[in-house]
């Protein structure tokens, strides 16, 4: 075990724990919006940066770096809450219209910002890679990529087209922050706005309503005493469950 002192608290951790990690183990809040439990860390959106006092003064990302053994943490140095301020500033310019972004900056005390705004008021993406992030490495598919540079950054598909190695699994909407990632469902269609992708739904063998963008088969099986049913929509399996 490592002993870490955040904010005056010590505290034993795992090995290859980061500071992150470390810090929510203490109680403590820190936001992020980069980051996702599960997927490797990434360090995009910076509202983690907290000052390292010892054993040297370093402004550092809380969800990549590393605890050391005798680290001694502060989360709300001076040098970190002014880039993290900044940051924000940075979010509200390019996604003014996110109650999100709106939201945070006004709990660090930030309601308008230097840079010049995004004219797209309904701009949500803040290029935090983690719909890429999750379709690549957790889903397998890599449907997703980071188009262009600087100012033309931004998340799509290639070229803009149909991506047909999307599944339509939607991973992509749930780890979304701002929800600039939408799906739906019409007339057994499966409908990702941002990516230009429709993929087609599956029915359900019980019911016939389209509810799977991937064909499944059913599937019983007893876990710990209880019988699942898979390959149903909801309704049927919580019908099959009780029979």
């Amino acid at each position: 075990m490592l002993a870490v002192t955040i904010d005056s608290q010590t505290l034993s951790v795992r090995e290859n724990t980061t500071v992150l990690q470390a810090i929510r183990q203490a109680g403590m809040q820190l936001s992020t919006l980069c980051y996702w439990e599960g997927l490797p860390p990434y360090g995009a959106c910076r509202l983690c940066l907290v000052e390292m006092t010892a054993p040297r003064r370093q402004t550092i990302a809380a969800c990549t770096y590393p605890v050391f053994d005798g680290m001694v943490v502060e989360t709300n140095g001076a040098h970190a809450t002014a880039h993290r301020k900044m940051m924000l500033e940075f979010l509200l310019a390019r996604c003014p219209g996110s109650e999100v972004i709106r939201a945070l900056a006004a709990g660090a005390g930030v309601t308008k910002t230097r840079f010049p705004v995004n004219e797209n008021a309904e701009e949500l993406c803040i290029l935090c890679g983690l719909c890429v992030r999750v379709c690549r490495d957790l889903v397998g598919a890599a449907a997703l990529g980071f188009i262009g540079r600087g100012a033309d950054r931004e998340v799509g598909t290639p070229f803009h087209v149909q991506s047909d190695a999307c599944i339509g699994c939607g991973a992509c909407a749930a780890v979304c922050p701002t929800g600039a990632v939408r799906i739906e469902d019409v007339d057994g269609q499966r409908l990702l706005h941002p990516w230009n992708t429709t993929v087609r739904l599956q029915p359900c063998p019980g019911c016939g309503q389209p509810f799977t963008p991937e064909p499944m088969t059913f599937l019983r099986e007893h876990v710990g005493g209880i019988e699942h049913v898979w390959g149903l929509c909801p309704a049927c399996r919580r019908r099959q469950m009780v029979l």
